[in-house]
């Protein structure tokens, strides 16, 4: 889609008083005063880069005939991350939305690590006990649709995004190498070869297996080792995906997803802002040789057929709301991103860089392997201390930022109960599943909560998990 030409506007509401005030007689003095005033607020709106008090109307001009406007924003939300999506961009947008509205994020038991005991189906026992009774759920986890209703409220909106399969797969071989034994079988790490002959290699009930086949149908709760032409097993299945997820996002299309879903929870354009993370190097991306990807789309043939149904769905959605405002709207983002990023990098826009030479220890994303280089970020030391504080959490991985939000929520629970009468465990439990408040709307000028940024916390390791809660028959 093509958008419209970027360029920088600051707009100026004035006051039909001041504009009488202006106009009318004066002293020399008031105008000179007057006058200082403007110039310092241009001053001031340059200096920041006009990004952090957003003016909404010109970006509704995209899809005025559907802008949210004054509605209040859907908060109790469940976006299932999938694997190698750009899921952790979305999850950090998703993050930060519920640090700025005062939300619970439900956020995995210590056992867990980061993801909610992945590749198990989700369970409430794996919900740390300071997070319960969650508006948002974000972290990794393989979906389980009855467990999750149990846990989120009636209205809560799901969401997720999937990628093109062929893609998706190199990334993930790439990715997993040293993981997943399907993959670290395969002489010299060869794509070329595990695709020879998958089944060579793969074996079905190992570790991580599911890293090597149907991954997203396998995230989503699906069956990954059913038979390629199952069809009926597939429509089935897609169409239980599509009663549940009220928006799949496309990952090829990121902004064009995202213009959906601020139209589904009536978010702002700042909601919605963000900055690429855990991308990897163009050197550790293998090209894929022709012939490959048919290749991949025929090994994960549930993959495929899943992006396929849901990606022509997607731009369904996108014709519904109208191609044109769209563009548009996307073209309003690229512009507001762009201000982000310059006033986050000193004017500039952002060098990824290696690990080893980010100097801020947390702004380090996680190196899966030597062969694999995932970048990040690290913020000059030249912006001012709110422009630093504005812009840290957008450029903070995946780990980091669970382990921060996990120490912020876990510091308000106990606020919350240290003076109260020792109770036992499960009472305490109970109450805290019944009385903790379940907003599934806030008001657009909600103050945000302030969060410590040097948690003492670790993420944890992976050890037995209870049984989790059943499934459809699909499951989901």
């Amino acid at each position: 889609m093509k958008g419209l030409r970027r360029t920088r506007k600051y707009v100026f509401l004035w006051d039909t008083e001041l504009i009488s005030f202006l106009n009318g007689p004066m002293k020399w003095q008031k105008k000179i005063f007057l006058a200082l005033i403007v110039i310092c607020t241009v001053s001031l709106l340059l200096h920041q880069g006009g990004h952090f008090t957003w003016n909404m109307e010109g970006f509704r001009f995209g899809c005025s005939h559907l802008s949210p406007g004054s509605k209040l924003k859907h908060t109790n939300i469940v976006f299932l991350k999938t694997h190698k999506t750009a899921s952790t961009t979305m999850q950090n947008i998703l993050f930060r939305f519920a640090e700025l509205n005062n939300l619970m994020v439900g956020l995995p038991v210590q056992a867990c690590g980061h993801q909610f005991c992945y590749p198990h189906p989700f369970s409430s026992h794996f919900i740390h006990q300071h997070t319960l009774r969650p508006n948002v759920i974000t972290n990794h986890m393989r979906f389980n649709k009855t467990a999750l209703q149990r846990l989120m409220p009636n209205d809560t909106v799901y969401i997720t995004i999937l990628r093109e399969p062929a893609s998706m797969f190199e990334s993930l071989f790439t990715y997993y190498n040293r993981h997943c034994m399907s993959f670290r079988r395969v002489p010299n790490g060869s794509l070329e070869a595990f695709l020879a002959e998958p089944t060579r290699y793969y074996k079905p009930q190992e570790v991580d297996s599911m890293y090597a086949h149907n991954t997203l149908t396998f995230d989503l709760g699906g069956e990954k080792d059913r038979p390629t032409k199952d069809f009926a097993y597939a429509h089935n299945f897609f169409a239980e995906v599509e009663k549940t997820f009220s928006l799949v996002m496309i990952s090829e299309y990121f902004d064009e997803s995202l213009i959906l879903l601020r139209h589904l929870l009536s978010w702002d354009l700042e909601d919605i802002l963000y900055v690429k993370l855990n991308m990897r190097t163009e050197s550790s991306k293998k090209r894929l040789s022709p012939g490959l990807p048919e290749k991949i789309r025929a090994w994960n043939s549930i993959d495929a057929y899943l992006y396929e149904y849901f990606n022509a769905s997607f731009w369904l959605k996108l014709s519904d709301l109208g191609l044109d405002c769209v563009a548009k709207e996307v073209q309003l983002l690229r512009q507001a991103q762009e201000r982000l990023m310059r006033s986050c990098f000193g004017g500039k826009m952002p060098l990824a860089l290696p690990a080893a030479e980010i100097k801020n220890k947390e702004l380090r994303p996680w190196q899966p392997s030597d062969k694999v280089d995932i970048v990040g970020y690290d913020l000059p030391v030249n912006i001012s201390l709110e422009a630093q504080e504005h812009c840290f959490k957008y450029i903070l991985p995946e780990i980091p930022y669970t382990r921060i939000l996990l120490h912020s929520q876990s510091l308000l629970h106990r606020r919350k109960y240290q003076n109260r009468p020792s109770q036992k465990s499960h009472t305490l439990q109970h109450h805290m599943r019944t009385t903790l408040p379940r907003h599934s709307q806030v008001h657009r000028s909600q103050p945000a909560r302030s969060v410590a940024q040097s948690p003492n916390s670790g993420t944890g390791s992976k050890s037995t998990v209870k049984q989790s809660e059943g499934t459809t028959k699909q499951g989901l």
